[in-house]
């Protein structure tokens, strides 16, 4: 009922960023305003994930071509990174920089808490490719919370070049076993000090 309340009062008083984004982002480049990905939540359940589009089109294709600049890159040759991103990506648009250092990216992902995809708080959503990496018994735990568009490790390390994938997922854990209410509301006050990243990741 929260998620729920929350989404709808928040898609509606931010209907005419959605609006100024979208004509900044057709102004610079040609493609659609939103970016739909197929993303693994609670269980592994498989729903459309909902954001604004950061980047040119075909950005998605282009992975192996920037997978030397990843910061989750493995030293191991044979096994390939949980996680991919990049800093400074030069996928991104100049639109998408903004959106992203200001986490504005993030807002059509309200839709997906109205939906029940989602929920405010939980673990990220993750590509199918990524989460197909993570079904050992231990790190399968992190799909026993529901997704989120914030959560502990975003307040915990977000914008820092340092994090592991190790720490990631641990954090991810963490939260699959202390979730409640409570805690989610202490993880969203603490979420407005992590809006704004240190760096463009």
């Amino acid at each position: 009922i929260f998620d729920i309340m929350v989404s709808a009062t928040a898609l509606l008083l931010l209907s005419p960023v959605f609006l100024l984004v979208a004509l900044a982002s057709r102004i610079e480049s040609k493609g659609p305003t939103f970016y739909v990905s197929q993303r693994a939540g609670k269980g592994y359940r498989i729903f459309k994930f909902y954001k604004f589009r950061t980047m040119f089109v075909g950005a998605d294709k282009q992975i192996r071509d920037f997978s030397h600049l990843n910061q989750y890159r493995s030293d191991s040759v044979t096994e390939d990174p949980s996680f991919f991103k990049i800093n400074d990506d030069p996928r991104t648009t100049r639109v998408g920089i903004f959106l992203r250092n200001t986490s504005l990216d993030e807002l059509p992902q309200l839709l997906n808490v109205l939906l029940g995809d989602m929920s405010l708080v939980g673990n990220r959503p993750l590509p199918l490719y990524e989460a197909a990496m993570l079904t050992t018994d231990q790190n399968a735990k992190r799909f026993l919370a529901p997704a989120g568009m914030t959560g502990l490790w975003q307040i915990s390390k977000r914008g820092k070049e340092e994090m592991s994938v190790e720490e990631r997922i641990s954090l991810d854990i963490d939260y699959a076993s202390k979730s409640n209410f409570m805690y989610d509301l202490w993880i969203m006050a603490n979420t407005p000090s992590a809006l704004i990243q240190k760096s463009n990741v």
